[in-house]
């Protein structure tokens, strides 16, 4: 069976990958991809192929594609694509530069209701309740699927040796699609998280305490998310191989999706983003220079070279993500006097106005500090209904912070041109001292990972596969492995705040010593997870997708 499942995946003339992350940074998926691209370029070389939406204009160009013309044998002017699909071939400007293709697929949603009806007749989906971003997501999964068929053909590949990747229920229809159009290809359908799993943590349901109880189905309808959960669970019966990202998430997908995935394949990282010991230390001394001017203009106090940064970041889902929880270990971060000043960073992107004016003054040396003391380095379009916003107002106003632990909203993407603090995310990681992500729902967690990949010791739970992971594998504490994973339940929230403001005061202590062990530990903990250890479990997703299309087209 095992040189069966070898020659499967030795037959690979193709590997085709699709998500609406491809050259288009929006989460953690876009992570996925950009850095596990190396490891399959080694691989399979430029048999490995990316497929993403072209949403980008020559006004607003993509940072991460170059163009070039003749890849793939002049496809992207030789390729007859129907329905107005135009695409544009170059590649990713990340490690392993791999093959993209960038899709135009607006010309698709005119088609949409005939294909609606078409994957209801054969595959039982459910499109009637769709709304909001379910056709963006089809039309542009469609397209895609269009876009493989045609291109193996213009590559004269056959359909057996092609095998084709989707992600999310973002590219689920284009599955679908390609298994009608291209039945010989053989597909896998990666879930990062179920759309009704996460739909129940952000309503703010219990999602642990009453996990077993939970119908998926019955959910989709009484949360309104009937299309998307139709589509995804679709998705996974009919692929050739379902994988998700970790146990957690596996166990996710069999209560609410009716299927476990065949394989788990986990996120693994890209030792070339983090830059070398020099580099790494100029960023340090450059970041925390920006930091502590940031802090004494918005808080109107000197931040000494002693002081402790920890942030936290990622997508901005106040539950979901643990902003609450961060905010809240604050508070008993505070209760318990620390010995150093703290300053916390809340780096998560909201809907910014434009950057705060008087704080860019301020650093500038136009003046001193802001008029008042103020937390948010930008406005916000809806400051008086943002949670996070809210929230350390709430706190600030009642008293519960600003002593020695101080908080510095930071509600942008930093992708180096925010006009406050002008620091790409990964330039100012070595400038922090600690993280912490408290997530309640988090199928892997990467922000813990590239925190620890930059010896920067992380406070994670277990319930993140990444905290799982941790875990199985390490002793669980800060000197030992750089994480530490605090429990989390629907009815500890208040323990594990604590629990967390705990660790960050544990942390304010350390020796000098203490503080380069656990840098240590979490470097090494990091290369546990390089993707040359972690991609195997994709080669043998790969196997299981060819073997199972053999035996469906026997």
């Amino acid at each position: 069976m095992q040189n069966d499942m070898r020659s499967c995946r030795d037959n690979i003339g193709l590997l085709i990958e699709t998500s609406w992350e491809v050259c288009n940074k929006i989460g953690g998926i876009y992570t996925v991809l950009s850095t596990k691209a190396r490891v399959l370029q080694e691989k399979f070389g430029d048999r490995v192929v990316f497929v993403g939406p072209d949403v980008w204009t020559e006004d607003n160009p993509s940072p991460y594609f170059v163009e070039r013309k003749t890849l793939l044998k002049q496809a992207s002017s030789k390729l007859k694509l129907p329905y107005g699909i135009t695409i544009r071939v170059g590649r990713w400007t990340i490690p392993g530069s791999p093959l993209v293709v960038l899709v135009k697929f607006e010309g698709v949603y005119p088609q949409l209701n005939e294909i609606f009806g078409k994957m209801w007749e054969l595959y039982g989906v459910d499109s009637m309740h769709a709304y909001g971003d379910y056709n963006e997501g089809c039309a542009f999964a469609v397209a895609s699927a269009v876009v493989m068929k045609a291109l193996s053909e213009h590559l004269k590949i056959s359909g057996r040796n092609v095998t084709a990747h989707f992600n999310e229920w973002t590219t689920a229809m284009g599955l679908l699609y390609l298994k009608m159009t291209l039945p010989a290809a053989a597909t896998l359908f990666t879930t990062h998280a179920t759309s009704i799993g996460r739909s129940i943590c952000g309503n703010g349901k219990p999602l642990y305490d009453y996990f077993h109880g939970y119908n998926g189905d019955q959910m989709a309808r009484e949360l309104n998310m009937e299309a998307k959960h139709s589509l995804e669970k679709t998705a996974a019966h009919q692929a050739d191989c379902f994988t998700a990202v970790s146990d957690l998430t596996a166990d996710e997908c069999a209560q609410l999706l009716d299927i476990r995935p065949q394989v788990v394949t986990p996120n693994g990282f890209e030792p070339d983003f983090v830059p070398g010991g020099k580099r790494c230390l100029e960023l340090r001394k450059s970041g925390r220079e920006k930091l502590f001017s940031i802090g004494k203009a918005l808080k109107g106090k000197n931040f000494g070279n002693d002081t402790v940064v920890v942030a936290t970041s990622g997508r901005n889902e106040y539950r979901n993500k643990g902003l609450d929880l961060f905010l809240d270990s604050l508070v008993k971060l505070e209760e318990m006097n620390p010995d150093k000043q703290i300053m916390a960073l809340v780096l998560v992107p909201a809907w910014v106005k434009c950057p705060s004016q008087e704080l860019v003054n301020a650093i500038k040396g136009k003046s001193e500090v802001v008029c008042s003391p103020d937390f948010m380095t930008h406005r916000l379009n809806n400051e008086e209904s943002d949670s996070v916003a809210c929230r350390i107002r709430n706190l600030e106003d009642s008293g519960k912070l600003n002593g020695k632990v101080s908080v510095i909203y930071v509600p942008c993407y930093l992708d180096g041109n925010d006009g406050v603090v002008n620091i790409s995310y990964y330039d100012i990681l070595p400038a922090l001292d600690m993280t912490v992500f408290p997530s309640y729902y988090e199928p892997w967690g990467y922000t813990p990972l590239e925190s620890v990949a930059f010896s920067k010791p992380t406070v994670t739970t277990d319930k993140s596969g990444f905290g799982q992971w941790i875990l199985s594998h390490f002793v669980n504490s800060m000197l030992s492995c750089g994480v530490k994973v605090v429990g989390r339940t629907d009815s500890n929230y208040d323990h594990a705040a604590y629990e967390i403001g705990h660790q960050i005061m544990e942390y304010s202590r350390f020796s000098t010593d203490e503080v380069a062990v656990a840098s240590a530990a979490a470097l090494s903990t990091s290369q546990k997870a390089d993707w040359k250890f972690f991609i195997s479990e994709y080669y043998k997703a790969f196997e299981v997708a060819a073997c199972n299309r053999d035996a469906r087209q026997n």
